[in-house]
């Protein structure tokens, strides 16, 4: 006799993406009307009447009233504790100028904390396109440290008590200065003595950890792959894991700075449990595009500058041949056309590149060749389709590279066509995946445009094939997990301009419902 389900979830329009973009997944057509799960793994598949059969007395019967469901969406490189500082502190993603950047920065400054804190800065949107400088945060505070991160992270404004504190800790190259006084705005290397002396202790990460998951489950979120680097949150998750508190799966891609000790502790790729476990090791090549740090075979529009390597290429390899030779997957931001080839030299020189699964985060701006070798190699492109934003007309690339080099960023179409895997991700800029999918379907390229399907399945199959998942997560399939995300409306059949708008309704983690609207 068949045991009961735990739970039954039913009256959605099931859609498992698992197929293969075919006439029936572009138009939107469902596959199932309800889904029944029992110890975390799906069991059943079909009509309603058809699962129904598997409700006993104790199962527990979701009603979801018509809503869409659809994998889990997982974002692919995020940095979680980031996402919890943008809503314990300063939230500068919605600041128009940087008039408004500092008020929000002082309403913030009437907590008793010691630092004054702002994330997700763009200046690139305002009509005032410059970066925060120390006069205007010294109008913040006169007598406490205040900072203020670009959205990128690459680059971060400091008042004069800041830079004071912290200036002997910086490279001289990194702190930009203007008649030979510094203006605030340091880049790259000189922004980590400020991640030094903000970082919280395990208790303040906690909050942060706690806040983030409870957002990303409001977003639909049930697992991120997280960039992680001398930080207490590796502690927070297992800590939050053993108390069955996590209810959020997370892949911890550690910075090479713990590459040592990774090695001599034996740990491997996919080493955890079911919602902690070991991803990749994570390095820098270049900077950023906002910057103008990333690494290009020619220069930026209007300049004789071609960006800098954060990481030296000779560095690299040798990072990339120790974590391979460790068995773990390694991954290297790079944005920029010359530091993506620098990426792929390095992985061409591993053992079994596509057993490998190595990845490259961003790849923002790949030559036809590089394309190519994404595919030969196997190499998982980590992409942000929310940084299509900057692809629009007189938007941020087309400011730093002229318009002919934009339309060659961000080539998830073509990627896509020459096989190559393809997980999304956010890069907390925002965390969102269906503005995400709402700006991969609007695309203004076609080298770059994917469908509705193609997009949700970069934030599901994508991201599952980039952790080695692919056989337990990513689709809606009998013995996967169930780890679900519904939503109010079809995002195939609102308009594409208005999917980022799309209410999500439940979030399921394992099994469990960890968000519901209006809860």
């Amino acid at each position: 006799m068949t045991a009961p389900a735990d739970r039954i979830f039913t009256n959605a329009a099931v859609h498992t993406l698992a197929g293969d973009d075919g006439d029936g997944e572009q138009a939107g057509e469902a596959d199932a009307e309800a889904v029944a799960v029992r110890d975390g793994r799906i069991v059943r598949i079909g009509s309603a009447y058809e699962v129904a059969f598997l409700e006993g007395v104790g199962t527990d019967v979701v009603d979801l009233a018509g809503g869409v469901l659809l994998p889990g969406f997982v974002d692919a490189h995020t940095h979680l504790p980031m996402v919890g500082r943008s809503l314990v502190h300063a939230d500068l993603s919605t600041a128009e100028s940087p008039d408004d950047a500092v008020a929000l920065l002082r309403e913030s400054a009437r907590d008793d904390r010691e630092w004054i804190l702002g994330y997700g800065y763009d200046e690139s949107s305002w009509d005032e396109s410059r970066y925060l400088t120390r006069e205007d945060l010294d109008g913040v505070s006169e007598d406490r440290p205040v900072a203020a991160f670009r959205e990128d992270m690459h680059t971060a404004s400091l008042n004069s008590v800041a830079l004071d504190r912290l200036a002997d800790s910086m490279p001289e190259g990194d702190v930009k200065r203007e008649g030979g006084e510094a203006t605030g705005v340091v880049v790259e290397a000189a922004v980590d003595p400020v991640f030094a002396a903000t970082d919280p202790d395990a208790e303040g990460m906690r909050d942060l950890v706690v806040a983030a998951r409870d957002r990303a489950h409001e977003l639909g979120v049930t697992g991120v792959h997280d960039m992680v680097r001398n930080s207490a949150a590796p502690q927070v998750y297992r800590e939050l894991d053993a108390a069955g508190e996590l209810d959020l799966r997370v892949r911890l891609n550690y910075w090479t700075d713990h590459l040592d000790s990774l090695v001599d502790l034996g740990v491997r790729t996919n080493h955890g449990t079911g919602f902690v476990r070991v991803g990749a090791v994570k390095s820098f090549t270049d900077g950023s595009f906002g910057a103008r740090t990333a690494k290009l075979s020619s220069p930026y529009e209007g300049t004789d500058e071609d960006g800098q390597w954060v990481v030296d290429p000779d560095e690299l390899r040798e990072f990339v041949a120790r974590a391979d030779d460790a068995g773990l997957q390694f991954t290297a931001h790079a944005i920029g056309d010359d530091a993506i080839e620098t990426v792929l030299d390095a992985y061409a020189d591993t053992a079994d590149p596509a057993g490998a699964r190595h990845r490259v985060e961003h790849a923002e701006l790949l030559t036809d060749e590089a394309v190519g070798r994404f595919a030969d190699l196997d190499v998982v492109a980590s992409v942000q389709p929310n940084f299509l934003k900057w692809a629009r007309e007189d938007g941020l690339y087309e400011d730093r590279l002229g318009r002919e080099r934009t339309r060659a960023t961000n080539r998830y179409r073509d990627l896509l066509d020459a096989g190559v895997p393809l997980a999304f991700g956010s890069d907390c800029m925002p965390m969102d995946p269906l503005l995400g999918v709402e700006q991969a379907v609007t695309a203004p390229g076609e080298c770059q445009r994917l469908t509705v399907s193609e997009a949700l399945r970069a934030y599901t199959r994508g991201a599952a094939y980039a952790a080695f998942e692919e056989d337990e997560a990513g689709t809606v399939e009998v013995g996967k997990r169930t780890d679900f995300t519904v939503l109010a409306e079809s995002p195939w059949e609102v308009p594409s301009e208005r999917i980022g708008d799309v209410d999500v309704t439940h979030t399921v983690v394992d099994g469990r419902v960890v968000h519901r609207r209006n809860d």
